[in-house]
């Protein structure tokens, strides 16, 4: 069974809330889904995200499929990051200290830069 990580629309006509959530690929757009790990709101300025960072890392880890959309939201709040480290730290690259160190410094530098934006392909 093939998962995927994906948006599913609920909301208003006109006005969507998107769910982030963990799916088969062959089920429909808004469709049974395995587990909810967040939501995302695009009609507020900027966009509300709110995710469940240790459930998406693990979906990853086992190998779930983020679509363009997804990925861009996970990236943007570090979830590809940590997923990255956490595979430095298994394959014995640096220690589990450095891999938080270095992920607390990305998160400190990137909530003092201006993260208004959020890149959707």
């Amino acid at each position: 069974m093939a998962v995927k990580i994906r948006l599913q629309r609920h909301g208003k006509k006109g006005h969507p809330i998107y769910w982030m959530v963990i799916a088969d690929e062959r089920s429909k757009r808004d469709g049974k889904y395995i587990e909810k790990i967040g939501s995302y709101d695009p009609n507020t300025n900027p966009a509300t995200i709110e995710l469940d960072f240790d459930s998406s890392i693990k979906w990853l880890e086992k190998g779930a499929q983020p679509t363009n959309t997804a990925k861009a939201i996970l990236s943007y709040e570090g979830v590809l990051l940590k997923k990255h480290l956490n595979l430095g730290v298994k394959k014995g690259a640096f220690t589990e200290e450095e891999a938080k160190k270095r992920f607390d410094e990305w998160k400190k530098f990137w909530k003092t830069t201006n993260k208004s934006f959020l890149i959707v392909y």
